[in-house]
């Protein structure tokens, strides 16, 4: 799965470029999903007064309503975006207004001033009003989304990797990066999604059809405990793939 973001102020043509985006990725065959970062405290689907505010206010920890077309699975706290994307399967998955997470990001401005406001070195892109009079900012290509959609989505299709893992490099720098650093090398072409050693591991660990990253210190942990047990059974050898279920 691979995931980016698109970032800008209100009325900066964000939500247009991600439009175009989803429809170019969707021509192309890609399987497409998107998150939408509101930056509204007062923002609630569940309203006061509604049977699932009711619900909930009862004392329910997951409240589901399900119409006719839709069906909307309300959690009463912040999930993270590391929790959402685990219900994700799509090939691209288009985060708006997103900022806390490890991934590849476009930003949509109206000016010189909001690209310099938001500009770190996980940009790959500039899009946005913007476009209109600009081709090319610190050596970044801007691109109209409106007029250039094919050049946009090709650059995606260059630029945009599976997503890596979000470990501090204090937890975790095998690679000898931290996550975010990796990243940043993979979009200039200095490194290779592969030099992540979390996802060359010798054991995954998958609950409920989702792997679950490990750094490698808890893969040894996880490798050893299995294999201290396994190893004194009859048929266990040395090389042997090992597969456990648990239900």
């Amino acid at each position: 799965m691979k995931a980016f973001s698109v970032i800008g102020i209100t009325q900066s043509g964000k939500t247009t470029t991600i439009e175009n985006i989803i429809r170019g990725l969707k021509k192309r065959r890609y399987s497409v999903g998107s998150v939408k970062e509101i930056h509204f405290e007062e923002f609630a689907i569940d309203q006061e007064g509604t049977n699932t505010y009711r619900h909930r206010v009862a004392g329910s920890e997951l409240v589901t309503a399900r119409g006719y077309y839709e069906t909307d699975i309300l959690f009463p706290e912040q999930l993270s975006m590391e929790q959402i994307l685990r219900f994700y399967e799509q090939d691209y998955i288009v985060l708006e207004g997103v900022t806390d997470c490890n991934v590849p990001k476009i930003i949509a401005a109206h000016d010189e001033k909001e690209i310099a406001e938001r500009l770190d070195e996980t940009v790959f892109a500039i899009s946005g009003k913007i476009s209109n009079r600009l081709e090319k900012y610190q050596g970044i290509p801007v691109i109209n989304a409106i007029k250039d959609i094919d050049a946009l989505v090709n650059l995606i299709e260059e630029k945009v990797y599976e997503m890596l893992p979000q470990f501090s490099s204090e937890c975790c720098s095998a690679c000898g990066y931290g996550c975010r650093e990796l990243g940043v090398r993979i979009l200039r072409g200095k490194a290779k999604r592969e030099d992540c050693i979390i996802s060359r591991g010798n054991i995954k660990l998958i609950i409920d059809d989702k792997e679950i990253n490990m750094v490698p210190f808890v893969q040894n942990i996880l490798r050893n405990a299995v294999e201290g047990v396994v190893r004194e059974l009859e048929g266990y050898r040395d090389g042997a793939t090992i597969v456990i279920k648990l239900r």
